[in-house]
């Protein structure tokens, strides 16, 4: 009985074959059988971190008051002090935390009769030197922020019917302020319901330190 002849070349082809299927084909048993199973990293629960002291007693650590805020106001409060002493003026309203004064009611006391003339230093000129060192203490402002503040709140007066407000200047790298068009022969009135209503409305156009200057 004869068998049909195999290509020496198939043949070797067909074992080349079955010597790859069989590594591959473990391989995958063993991958398959891996993936049923559990990744170590998985079976670990992770533990959330510690608390901190202050997250466990509810604290936060409060920041610290710069020091030229602290020294400004500090400043301001010797002259307060002095003006209530010294100067005439019991009454001399306290500063806003920031260290600036609280122009609205210094100049609700300066609008009083009589009671103008001494309103920035005292009666007899008795706090200028508390004055002037309170102005010295005074952190530096920015020139162009402060011009910039100032314009949209002479636009905001204009649009809430204060028509001749006028806007602030820049000279020699220093804001002017504005409002009076003609402080020689004024012309608008402070006093009205109108100019009182536009200066609450634009008020917090105002950058703190400015909401007395126009």
């Amino acid at each position: 009985m004869t068998f049909p002849r195999t290509n020496s070349r198939t043949a070797a082809k067909l074992r080349l074959a079955s010597l790859v299927a069989a590594p591959v084909l473990a391989l995958s048993v063993a991958c398959g059988g891996a993936a049923d199973a559990p990744k170590k990293d998985e079976a670990i629960a992770d533990v959330p971190a510690a608390p901190s002291a202050s997250e466990t007693k509810g604290e936060s650590s409060p920041s610290a008051k710069p020091a030229a805020k602290s020294a400004f106001y500090d400043a301001q409060m010797k002259y307060i002090q002095c003006m209530r002493a010294k100067g005439g003026y019991p009454d001399f309203p306290d500063p806003h935390l920031d260290g600036y004064m609280d122009w609205d009611k210094v100049n609700a006391i300066g609008a009083q009769p009589g009671r103008n003339d001494g309103i920035k230093g005292g009666k007899n000129r008795a706090c200028v030197k508390e004055l002037q060192d309170a102005m010295t203490a005074e952190p530096k402002r920015d020139q162009q922020k402060d011009y910039e503040s100032m314009l949209a709140h002479a636009k905001c007066m204009r649009d809430n019917g204060v028509s001749r407000f006028a806007n602030p200047q820049m000279s020699g790298g220093n804001a002017q302020p504005g409002g009076e068009p003609n402080p020689a022969s004024p012309v608008l009135d402070e006093k009205s319901p109108a100019y009182t209503k536009a200066r609450k409305t634009c008020a917090p156009k105002l950058l703190p330190g400015l909401d007395g200057m126009q």
